[in-house]
């Protein structure tokens, strides 16, 4: 079987951007690759992190991903840290990646903005996801739309250590998907949804209480018109929420838009209120059913897995590279 390979931050809450935007097509395709998902608590640390709120980040991602459907049994699930080949290979790939090339990243550019002292992890943290891929040569890479660049960054780095010392990597293909790859935020439109954002509202958690998603998503900007259509120079606001809809009912846009023609943007915001509610009520009941100690039991024999095939692709990338092995 061909291999998946992806992975979340545990830097915040889990929104709907992520489930739509990638989560979700993670259950999608366990029965038909050889999937390895993980929680990347190192990616975390690029920017400063509260220790408490770090590891019970961690567990709750973990959770979520058993939650929305993920089968620990299909499915290898680990923590990066636990996984110390990660690291290891992202500094043997770091010293064959160009100043340049990092200095490119537009995520660094965006998250570095304005700000006086920056990490050397933020600069060199596309380098930590390409280990993270190649370690399990892995073919199809499910993503958002804003983690492009670094895949290509990735695709890049192997071919190039391919052509240097031999074949050892595979060159890994993105999946993005076309709808909902890139979900927006309720109170910007024009900017992605985000866990970062210090305004709650933008997004929401899944495991937001019904009652803070009927408000957040009444309260969504919208437009002044009344004409609901799917437009997204023009109508940011409205096309966000009605791709939320579609991407939550498994209905078309078209079939969205005619739904809701001539009613205003009341009557969309209130019923796709109620579709949000009534799918996370779902995946939060799944949740508030697994225990810590099945968490934790899930990683530590995800680890072991994930380990089984990373300490191979490292032991073949560093004597290729002409490190001394103890065999």
């Amino acid at each position: 079987m061909k291999r998946v390979f992806s992975g979340v931050q545990p830097s915040g809450d889990i929104h709907i951007g992520n489930y739509l935007g990638a989560m979700r097509q993670f259950v999608a395709l366990q029965d038909d690759y050889e999937c390895f998902f993980c929680v990347v608590d190192l990616h975390a640390l690029t920017v400063p992190q509260d220790p408490v709120e770090l590891r019970k980040n961690t567990i709750e991602l973990a959770a979520l991903y058993m939650a929305i459907g993920l089968d620990p049994k299909k499915v290898t699930l680990f923590v990066q840290s636990h996984v110390s080949a990660h690291a290891e290979l992202a500094w043997l790939l770091q010293c064959i990646t160009y100043f340049g090339e990092l200095s490119r990243m537009t995520q660094f550019k965006e998250k570095s903005k304005g700000k006086e002292t920056v990490s050397v992890g933020l600069f060199t943290y596309p380098d930590l996801m390409a280990a993270d891929i190649l370690l399990y040569k892995t073919h199809y890479v499910p993503v958002g739309e804003d983690q492009k660049q670094h895949l290509e960054l990735t695709r890049d780095i192997a071919q190039r250590f391919n052509n240097r010392f031999g074949e050892t990597f595979v060159i890994p293909e993105p999946m993005i998907l076309k709808l909902g790859a890139r979900i927006m935020s309720l109170t910007d439109p024009t900017k992605k949804m985000s866990k970062s954002d210090a305004d709650p509202n933008n997004r929401i958690n899944l495991l937001d209480d019904p009652d803070t998603i009927y408000r957040k998503i009444m309260k969504a900007v919208t437009d002044s018109e009344t004409e609901i259509r799917l437009d997204w120079e023009k109508k940011p606001g409205v096309s966000n929420l009605l791709t939320i809809y579609s991407l939550f009912t498994g209905m078309e846009i078209e079939e969205v838009v005619n739904k809701f023609k001539g009613q205003g943007y009341g009557a969309l915001k209130k019923e796709l209120a109620e579709v949000v509610i009534d799918r996370l009520s779902d995946i939060q009941k799944n949740y508030k059913d697994i225990s810590e100690e099945e968490v934790l039991k899930v990683l530590r024999e995800g680890a072991e897995k994930a380990e089984a095939v990373a300490v191979e692709t490292l032991r073949e990338v560093k004597e290729k590279m002409g490190l001394i092995l103890f065999h």
